[in-house]
């Protein structure tokens, strides 16, 4: 499994290196004037600004089915290996106890992201330095704005249907009804086994089915990097560059103080483990999804030694609760649009931004854009122009590949604190890649 691991790394990074290859060979072949680009019989060629969109649009179908594979898997894996953990937990006492463990270090670790963006913003001030003409405040940005309301946060975090949250995937949403579920199962004890073992075995057959999806991981990332380079070339970093630098910056130091804190509780081990989540990592930053490193990152905890009880406990709340690359950016995002507009936000309004950001963000799926939503319905409510989204879905996709990696990072150190706290942290496996807590 170790090599398996190893051999599927390998693939992933050079899949991303053909990816920009191939994408930048496409830009350069059409990064001539329209006028040139013309048949010998007179007839034009497809105009310079579509060729290579067609030729994304093409290539991304690739990403496109490895998503939508991911996404056919999440909510049988989710509710199902949630529903195991919190029956097998036995009572409802462990269960808030783990859950009152899980939320405080996820309440932390969300202020911090938010926090820390905040903070880096306002040092690095990148929205005063973008010399860009500013789109019109009027103009629309084609991206539907979050419900900031009370009303409208619990309607998106208790389901009406679970039917429904599964067939949309609604993490938060099959969560709810999970822990419920699993918590009715320990609660009535011997008669549920049945159906705790069927969910078991359930667990495990997704977990085989995910193995066989995994292997269509590198030619997803070749899709994702040749579609985005083929349509942007790379001199939207050039453009874009200072302002990426600093993000990215931003999320390395997000990384060093998760790493910190988690020295701190894990001592030498928090190495290893960022050692062996390379693979989810890497997947989700090819493919710009928290989603698609899901299956491979719960794979990984188990292997360090998490209790698979614990893992599929805390990871499925991780994926609404705690995107730290996500909340980073919203903060950071946000105040960059208001510098860029020359708008000045005390001191007062930029810790109320953070403090309803920590609400009307937890629930926002793990997939490419989901905390644009969040970012539109932010900027409408401190009045800031949502037009200045614009300046930003140009290079949202490699903020995003940045962010998504991140969120693999603070949901596996989650995990592994958790376990830590709960005594429930084995010697986990780093020869032959056997689970252990099975």
């Amino acid at each position: 499994m170790k090599k398996s691991s190893n051999r599927l790394t390998l693939f992933i990074f050079i899949a991303m290196l053909v990816g920009i290859s191939t994408g930048y060979a496409v830009w350069l072949a059409y990064a001539v004037p329209a006028d040139q680009l013309v048949k010998p019989g007179g007839v034009a060629t497809i105009a310079q600004s579509d060729a290579p969109q067609v030729f994304a649009d093409r290539i991304s179908i690739l990403t496109d089915i490895f998503l939508r594979l991911v996404k056919m898997i999440i909510a049988p894996l989710v509710f199902s290996t949630l529903v195991v953990g919190v029956a097998k937990m036995g009572d409802i006492k462990a269960v808030g106890r783990v859950g009152g463990k899980t939320m405080l270090w996820f309440i932390s670790a969300t202020f911090v992201s938010l926090f820390l963006g905040l903070v880096l913003v306002n040092i690095m001030k990148p929205g005063l330095s973008l010399n860009l003409p500013l789109p019109d405040t009027h103009a629309s940005t084609g991206i539907a704005k979050a419900d900031m309301t009370l009303r409208g946060f619990f309607h998106h975090v208790v389901p009406d249907s679970v039917i429904e949250a599964m067939a949309k995937n609604e993490i938060l949403q099959i969560v709810i009804f999970a822990i419920f579920f699993g918590v009715a199962a320990a609660a009535i004890g011997e008669k549920a086994q049945p159906v705790v073992k069927l969910m078991d075995s359930v667990a495990h057959i997704m977990l085989k089915v995910t193995g066989f999806v995994m292997n269509f991981a590198p030619f997803a990332v070749f899709g994702a990097m040749a579609a985005i380079i083929a349509t942007k070339g790379l001199s939207v970093l050039l453009v874009y560059g200072k302002f990426i630098i600093q993000f990215y910056l931003g999320l390395f130091s997000l990384w060093i103080v998760l790493a910190l804190v988690g020295w701190l509780i894990l001592g030498k081990r928090v190495f290893r483990l960022l050692g062996g989540i390379k693979d989810p990592l890497l997947l989700a930053f090819g493919t710009a999804s928290s989603e698609a490193a899901y299956p491979r990152t719960m794979a990984e905890l188990e292997r360090f030694g998490c209790d698979n009880r614990i893992v599929s406990f805390v990871l499925p709340l991780g994926y609404s609760f705690n995107l730290d690359g996500s909340m980073m950016y919203m903060t950071f995002a946000s105040l960059f649009i208001a510098q860029a507009y020359g708008m000045h936000l005390g001191i007062d309004q930029q810790i109320t931004m953070l403090l309803v950001l920590m609400i009307t963000s937890k629930g926002i799926a793990g997939v490419p854009r989901a905390s644009l939503v969040v970012i539109a319905g932010t900027l409408s409510m401190f009045h800031i122009p949502e037009a200045g989204l614009l300046l930003l879905l140009g290079v949202d996709h490699l903020l995003d590949m940045g962010r998504s990696a991140t969120n693999v990072i603070g949901n596996a150190m989650a995990t592994a604190v958790v376990s830590k706290w709960e005594n429930k942290l084995g010697p986990g496996d780093d020869s032959n890649g056997i689970l252990v807590n099975k």
